[in-house]
């Protein structure tokens, strides 16, 4: 079973409109509405590719229900969130059909009480007796302290259940020095943490900061790692247009699932650069074109360029 923790679940609304203009009134499309936040967008992913997925973190309110409910109707996927008394955040991505760029609006999510932040620790120690792997994503809802991503990472650890970091800022400063197996920042993440704007020399660095191997999402440029293996590059065969949100959660799922399967480095890289150029053709999060990422997986050029430090 891999677990993915998704502190700040949401419910994820998007809507489709001809044309985003500020200050006019716009008729929708489409609407689509479905559980989110990163750690649920890894999990409906790795479920896809054939992964037992237990998925944890806190809900509330009718927007909690309505996520669980969700979560609930998807294969493969077990619902393990903790209940807390606020309700679960929205948030709304704006698909612009003409020029297919997204504007997201994200509420910052419920308070956590320490009570509630006590019950999701003892949780997270038992399922972590029967994971296989953990994902930790995304930002921290209001209440949770700042290093808690830290303590979580420790307690994997102390598990012996790999873990994989997903977060920013501070949480991502503080998690890094519990070294983490793997952590996979994009690129202005990984600059926040390093002070460097050089993918090579920033990813070194935060390597050195603790985590046991860094891959840094570049966007368009694919992904750049730095493990205890080497150190590889893996860009995909062309410019996809489309829908980038959830792309790096498409990677994130791609690194877990080629970890748990115990592959190499260059396969797990091509795997997470398909999946994630995969998901750009989709049209929410969580999503991936299946078609195009067996056509895309064999075709990622993967570059060994010099061994890791």
């Amino acid at each position: 079973m891999i677990l993915t923790v998704t502190l700040n679940t949401a419910l994820d609304i998007t809507y489709r409109v001809p044309a985003l203009k500020p200050h006019a009134t716009h008729r929708v499309t489409e609407a689509i509405e479905r559980p989110g936040g990163k750690g649920v967008n890894v999990a409906r992913v790795l479920a896809a590719l054939g992964h037992e997925v237990t998925v944890t973190g806190f809900t509330g309110g009718a927007t909690g229900r309505t996520v669980q409910d969700g979560l609930t109707a998807t294969p493969g996927l077990v619902d393990a969130l903790v209940p807390v008394e606020g309700r679960t955040r929205r948030t709304i991505a704006v698909v612009d059909e003409r020029t297919g760029d997204t504007t997201q609006l994200n509420e910052p999510g419920p308070t956590i009480a320490p009570a509630e932040w006590s019950a999701f620790q003892e949780a997270y120690e038992d399922l972590l007796a029967t994971a296989s792997a953990v994902a930790l994503c995304g930002s921290l809802p209001p209440g949770v302290p700042v290093g808690a991503y830290a303590g979580l990472v420790r307690a994997a650890k102390a598990a012996a259940v790999p873990v994989l970091l997903d977060t920013s800022g501070e949480p991502l400063r503080r998690g890094v020095a519990a070294r983490p197996d793997i952590v996979k920042p994009n690129a202005d993440e990984l600059a926040e943490l390093t002070g460097s704007h050089e993918p090579s020399r920033a990813t070194q660095d935060a390597r050195r900061r603790g985590a046991r191997a860094v891959v840094a999402s570049l966007g368009t440029q694919g992904l750049l790692a730095v493990t205890p293996e080497g150190r590889w590059r893996a860009t995909p065969p062309a410019r996809l247009h489309g829908n980038p949100t959830g792309a790096g959660d498409s990677a994130v799922a791609g690194l877990l699932s080629a970890l748990v399967d115990q592959l190499p480095w260059p396969t797990r890289l091509s795997r997470a650069v398909a999946l994630s150029a995969a998901t750009v053709l989709s049209t929410v999060a969580g999503d991936f074109d299946r078609a195009a990422y067996e056509e895309l997986v064999g075709r990622v050029t993967v570059t060994q360029e010099v061994s890791a430090a």
